[in-house]
């Protein structure tokens, strides 16, 4: 495989600040969680569909009946990850939601491990531990194990299995496709699930604020196109494991903004566990370049 032209690690983090941003622009929005999704994710196909008929739809007839499959898995569960974590920010904190969204070390390793062989040194399951224990730490002031908050925390646990399940499938998939043909494939998929959702739910497509309007299209551009595009095109260089480590950044982030947006005060449990989570993945990061260097 040929090396990338930039490091990986420098989209990831471009990604993470992208993402952190999500969980704003969802608080924001208006509409049901099941049409905000759709918007995202149908607004983010419309941007791509030029660039993808211009140079890249011929490659569509290369996809083999396993990527295929693959592909539609990966958007299906993208497209319920959406669903329910962003039914989860209408009942509990923008922290905790995007705190236990993001605890996906616990099921990537498990997934790489059974699927894919992979081999988890000791400092790489002790990187996750810490970075966990703080993802937990951040949310301790806010979490609580009954009523309207509990029901997020669970949603959000379910969004953080399907985005998992998301990124096992697209590790597979992206090593044979490029990074546009297999993010148009994956999106249409998405866009395609939830709009059957939504006629499902009853819910209304519009009409919608012009401020919703905004909202969805920014969902598209900022945590979509650039940060979960930026994701699918360092996982052909990087492990599922990596990216989940690095998305721990994102509660970090998101909960700085939704202090200042939303007057959610940050505890010291959720400052504290911020410094524990950069120091697991900072102990991540270091194992991996170790790694390489032998």
């Amino acid at each position: 495989m040929n090396k990338p032209a930039i490091h990986p690690s420098i989209p990831i983090i471009i990604g993470v600040i992208s993402v952190a941003l999500s969980a704003i622009f969802v608080k924001l929005v208006s509409a049901e969680a099941g049409v905000t999704a759709f918007y995202r994710m149908f607004f983010s196909v419309l941007f791509m569909l030029p660039i993808f008929l211009l140079k890249y739809r011929k490659e569509i007839s290369l996809l083999t009946k396993r990527d295929w499959i693959f592909s539609a898995l990966a958007g299906i569960f993208l497209a319920f990850h959406f669903i329910f974590w962003f039914e989860s920010l209408n009942y509990t904190s923008v922290a905790s939601s995007t705190v236990l969204v993001t605890l996906q070390p616990i099921f990537a390793f498990a997934g790489t491990y059974f699927f894919f062989k992979e081999r988890l040194s000791f400092k790489t399951i002790l990187s996750a531990v810490i970075a966990i224990s703080g993802s937990v730490i951040i949310s301790f002031g806010d979490f609580q194990l009954g009523g309207t908050a509990f029901y997020g925390d669970v949603l959000a646990l379910i969004g953080c299995a399907l985005i998992t399940a998301y990124l096992l499938f697209g590790q597979d998939v992206r090593k044979r496709l490029s990074l546009i043909t297999y993010t148009f494939v994956v999106y249409s998929i998405s866009s395609v699930t939830l709009f059957f959702y939504v006629l499902l739910k009853g819910e209304s497509f519009g009409p919608h604020s012009q401020s919703d309007w905004m909202w969805f299209v920014l969902l598209a551009l900022i945590p979509n196109l650039l940060g979960h595009t930026l994701f699918n095109w360092a996982i052909k260089w990087v492990s599922t494991n990596a990216i989940s480590i690095a998305i721990l950044f994102e509660p970090v982030g998101a909960s700085i903004l939704a202090y200042y947006i939303f007057n959610e005060s940050l505890s010291t449990a959720q400052i504290t566990g911020g410094i524990v989570v950069l120091l697991g993945i900072l102990l991540f990061v270091i194992d991996g370049r170790k790694k390489k260097s032998i």
